[in-house]
Formats: structure tokens, C-alpha cells, sequence
């Protein structure tokens, strides 16, 4: 094997890569990744088993062939190279070594027997559709932040994906939750993913796709079955691969708890709403990390108390048309994430009183709707 190839990409790719790999293992080979070239460039396989990423760069490749070398070691290397000089990569077959060459610095790196590198199993898909990158973008991001990080309730440890019938298209739907709060956010589904199993995409395949898409400038290519997933995504002349294992359970029915009929509405402006809740929970602690909503004829009043810090109030103009008080306490963390994801002037709060979980929706748009419990302190 002998190329050339610039930094950037090669860094970018190696980034993407090493997240991937297991950096403690117990088999030395999964915190490698595979270098393979060939005439289309150089293709980068990284795997931890559940999940695996192939990607191709431009390289100008004299001479084919594959090295399988430390993931980590080889991005640190590439990372500290100058960008002003390409960088050279030859593997001698006689030694098992990977020679990397830029300027005048020269590194001789051990590697493993490519042919020992794992096979990556290719199951069959049984639905393949195309979404627009900025579409995908949405989904994940809107719903993302309420994924559970208990490795108990591992079913709750991603997004769960589906289709839903509904009075008017069909909805292609990305839900997330954690007990305390739910994400649901929806767009138009594709023809071909009407009818697709109900899966689950795990949190560690979540955050590598979120980071490919950013490379992307074409539709995202999505092919699942019920316990696989691929996204193939094309971006800046490379091409990435990313293949997971879906999470093996049964995803809570998480329609009754948006089916709630709170039947007091609170619309405020997102911004101020957001900016508010930002400011008053400066002086909440780690230990108890409530804000207070109370809710008059068109005011709200936001305050929070902490002993260690001392107390803030901060009174907003709010569309709230009713006679009777309403107070109730959220987690102020919680409450920022949600209001962070609404990108509409306003929003609405559906209340029933202080004990029951509200819906927080953004103002004419119906395919986004956030469930939060509120707080007893």
C-alpha cells in the first residue's frame, strides 16, 4: 500500500473513526482501524462490533493494499502534522509497518494482520428511503437531548423511529424520553418508509450519524430491517457508511402520555421564555434544581431558591386568559433543553394544575410536541 492524501479529511475521518472504536477492549484489533486503498481512494474501517463505519477519501494511491493500525495512535499522529504538507502513507508487508511521512516527520507504526480485522455481517434491509440531510438534521436534534443515560433501561437509550397514520399523510416519527421528560417530533414520511418496523437507534450510533451529517450535501440514504440500520451520506468528495445493531426491546407507549387533556394554554415568546428561565436558573444548586412557574390573568412569574446562592424572580407577559392562580416546578435544566429545541416566535404550555405533567408545543406547528413532569419540592 502506498498514497498520499491532505490532512484535513484524512484528521476529519480518523475523528469519526476513533469514536467509534473500543478504547478499552480486551481484543486489541477493535481499537484498530482498517486502512484500505484502492482506486476510488482510501476507505477507513472502524467497528466496535455493534457498530461499524466505513468511509472513503480522495487519496492519490500509487499501489493498493490494506494496514490495520491503532486508531487512537494514528489520529494523534495526524493531528500534530503541519497543514501545509501532504501526507504519505506505506505499509511494508516484510516488517508489518505503516509508515507515515509528511515534511520532514516520520513515524513507523506497528500494525495488526488486516486479515484478522472483523468481518462486517451485512444482514438483509428490508426498507430503504432517502431523507433530505436538514430533515434528519431536525429529528435527531429536536429529540435527542431527552434519550435516557440509564444503561438500566438500555430500551430508553436512543431514539425510538416509526411511522404513524394520521388524518391527513403519513408521519415518519423520532420520539426520545427518559421518564421525566418526552420529545416528539414528526415530518412528512417517505413512501418507501410507510410500513417500516418499529425500531429503536441506539444513543452511541445517534451521536456518530449526527456528527456525518454536517459533512453531508445530498439526501441521507437510510436501509433498516427489524435489527439493523445503515446510513449511507455523501458529503465534500467522501462518502461515509455508518451500520448498527438497533437496541433490542419494546419502546414505552408513549401516546398516552402525550393523550393528557390539559385544558389551560400559556403562549409567551420563545426567546423571552427561554432567556428568562436562563437567567433566574443561575442561582439554582445541583441538589434541587427547581424553578417555579406561577401563573395569574396574563403574568408569570418565574423564581427559583437555593441556599447556597441566594434567590431570583424575573415577571413575564404571557397570554394566559384565566382567573385562577396556577403554580408548578420544573427541573430548570429540563425546562432550557426543551425551550432550546422550539424554533418558532411562540410558544404554548398546556396546563392542568400543579401536579400533572404539561405539553409544551411550538405555535402552529403540529409535528413537535414535548411532555415534562413537573417537579415536587
Amino acid at each position: 500500500m502506498k498514497l498520499s492524501l491532505e490532512k484535513g479529511p484524512f484528521l476529519k475521518a480518523l475523528s469519526h473513526g476513533q469514536s467509534v472504536v473500543e478504547k478499552r477492549t480486551t481484543v486489541p484489533i477493535l481499537s484498530h482501524v482498517l486502512l484500505t486503498a484502492t482506486k476510488n481512494g482510501l476507505l477507513l474501517t472502524s467497528t466496535d462490533m455493534d457498530l461499524a463505519l466505513i468511509e472513503t477519501i480522495p487519496a492519490k494511491v500509487e499501489q493498493s493494499g490494506t494496514a490495520c493500525v491503532s486508531a487512537h495512535m494514528l489520529h494523534e499522529i495526524v493531528r500534530k502534522l503541519s497543514e501545509n504538507n501532504e501526507v504519505n502513507l506505506s505499509f511494508n508487508e516484510d516488517t508489518s509497518q505503516l509508515t507515515i511521512t509528511s515534511g520532514r516527520s516520520k513515524f513507523d507504526l506497528s500494525c495488526l494482520p488486516a486479515e484478522d480485522f472483523p468481518q462486517l455481517t451485512q444482514s438483509e434491509l428490508s426498507h430503504h428511503f432517502t431523507l433530505p440531510a436538514p430533515v434528519l438534521k431536525h429529528l435527531i436534534d429536536a429529540s435527542r437531548f431527552a434519550m435516557s443515560t440509564e444503561e438500566t433501561r438500555y430500551h430508553l437509550n436512543g431514539i425510538h423511529l416509526h411511522t404513524i397514520e394520521t388524518d391527513g399523510p403519513t408521519i415518519l416519527r423520532a420520539v426520545a424520553t427518559d421518564m421525566h421528560r418526552l420529545a416528539c417530533v414528526g415530518c412528512e414520511s417517505p413512501d418507501a418508509a410507510i410500513g417500516m418496523p418499529e425500531i429503536i437507534v441506539g444513543r452511541k450510533t445517534i451521536t456518530e450519524v449526527r456528527k456525518l451529517l454536517d459533512e453531508a450535501d445530498q439526501p441521507i440514504t437510510i436501509g433498516l430491517s427489524s435489527n439493523r440500520i445503515e446510513f449511507a451520506i455523501d458529503g465534500n468528495n467522501t462518502r461515509a457508511v455508518l451500520s448498527s445493531r438497533l437496541v433490542d426491546g419494546t419502546f414505552p407507549d408513549y401516546q398516552a402520555a402525550m393523550a393528557i387533556e390539559n385544558d389551560k394554554i400559556m403562549i409567551v415568546g420563545t426567546k423571552a421564555f427561554a432567556e428568562a428561565v436562563d437567567r433566574v436558573g443561575t442561582v439554582v444548586n445541583d441538589k434541587v434544581r427547581a424553578i417555579k412557574l406561577k401563573l395569574s390573568e396574563n403574568a408569570a412569574i418565574l423564581s427559583a431558591v437555593s441556599s447556597d446562592f441566594g434567590s431570583a424572580v424575573e415577571e413575564l407577559d404571557v397570554d394566559f386568559p384565566y382567573n385562577e392562580e396556577l403554580e408548578i416546578c420544573f427541573n430548570v435544566r429540563y425546562l432550557t433543553d426543551i425551550a432550546a429545541q422550539i424554533n418558532t416566535e411562540e410558544m404554548e404550555i398546556l396546563l392542568a394544575d400543579g401536579d400533572s405533567s404539561v405539553l409544551i408545543k411550538p405555535v402552529n406547528e403540529t409535528q413537535t410536541t414535548f411532555v415534562l413532569m413537573p417537579m415536587r419540592v
